[in-house]
C-alpha cells in the first residue's frame, strides 16, 4: 500500500516538473480567447457585432427550435409512450430514445432543410442576399412543412387570441408566432393518439394475466412481473420497432 502511494507521488512529481519546465523553456502555449468591450467610431463594426451577438443567441436556442419546428416532438413522445406501454422504465435508455428521434427527424426534415439550404443559406454565404432576406427565405419551407400537419382548430385558436382578423390566403401569410405553437399542440395531440393505440394490446395482456392469477388464487403475485415477459415477447414477434418507426415515417 505504501509502495503504491510512493510510486504515485513520484509520478505526480515528475509530471509537475515536466509541465513547469515546459513553460519555463519558453515553448509555445495554447492560444486564449478573449471577449471584451471597446469603443469604435465606425458604425459598421457596431452593426457587425450586433449581428454576431444575434447569431450566437439564435444558436443557443437551436435545440428548442429543432424540437418545436420539426417532427422531433411527435417522434420522441411516441417512442416514450412505446417504452411505457411495454412496462420498461429504463430500457431503451433516454439517450437511445433521443438519438433515434433525432436521426428520424433528420430523415424526415431532409427535403425541407435542403430547400432552406438552396434558397437561404447558400445565397447568404455567397453574399447574394442579406441576413434579413435569408431569414425570410427560411420561413417559407418551414411554414409549408408545419402547415401540412397543423389543425385548423389550433390555427384559429392562436389567430383569435392574437386578434388576427384578416383571413390568410395560404400558410406563408401566417406569422411564425402563430403557426409554431399551433403546430406544437397539433403534434402533441397526434402523438397522444398514437400512444393510446400503442397501449391497447399491452393493456389486454395485463388484464388477461391479472384475471388468470386471480382465478388461480395467486393474489400476492404482482401481475406486472408475469405480464412483462409476454409483452416483450409480443413486441418482438410483431417486430414492434419496425411498425412504430414505419407509422411515424408514413405519418409525415
Amino acid at each position: 500500500m505504501h509502495k503504491n502511494r510512493f510510486l504515485f507521488s513520484v509520478c505526480l512529481g515528475i509530471l509537475l516538473i515536466f509541465l513547469f519546465s515546459t513553460v519555463s523553456l519558453g515553448q509555445p502555449v495554447l492560444p486564449r480567447i478573449e471577449i471584451g468591450w471597446g469603443n469604435t467610431d465606425n458604425p459598421e463594426q457596431v452593426a457587425t457585432s450586433l449581428r454576431i451577438l444575434a447569431l450566437i443567441t439564435i444558436l443557443s436556442l437551436a435545440p428548442a427550435i429543432l424540437m418545436m419546428t420539426t417532427a422531433f416532438t411527435r417522434i420522441v413522445v411516441v417512442l416514450s409512450f412505446t417504452r411505457s406501454a411495454i412496462g420498461l422504465q429504463q430500457s431503451p435508455p433516454n439517450q437511445v430514445i433521443i438519438g433515434l428521434a433525432l436521426f428520424l427527424t433528420f430523415y424526415i426534415m431532409a427535403p425541407t432543410w435542403k430547400e432552406v439550404q438552396q434558397e437561404a443559406l447558400n445565397p447568404f454565404f455567397e453574399g447574394k442576399i442579406s441576413m434579413e432576406e435569408a431569414l425570410e427565405n427560411t420561413e417559407g419551407p418551414l411554414k409549408t412543412f408545419m402547415g401540412k400537419y397543423t389543425r385548423n382548430e389550433d390555427l384559429r385558436l392562436f389567430m383569435k387570441i392574437g386578434e388576427i382578423t384578416t383571413r390568410p390566403a395560404n400558410m406563408l401569410e401566417i406569422p411564425l408566432y402563430v403557426i409554431i405553437p399551433a403546430f406544437i399542440i397539433s403534434e402533441l395531440k397526434t402523438a397522444f393518439m398514437m400512444g393510446f393505440i400503442l397501449y391497447i394490446p399491452f393493456i389486454v395482456i395485463d388484464m388477461i394475466v391479472a384475471s388468470t392469477l386471480m382465478s388461480m388464487g395467486m393474489l400476492m403475485l404482482p401481475p406486472v412481473m408475469i405480464s412483462m415477459p409476454f409483452k416483450i415477447l409480443l413486441f418482438v414477434l410483431v417486430d414492434g420497432w419496425n411498425l412504430v418507426v414505419r407509422s411515424l415515417l408514413t405519418g409525415f
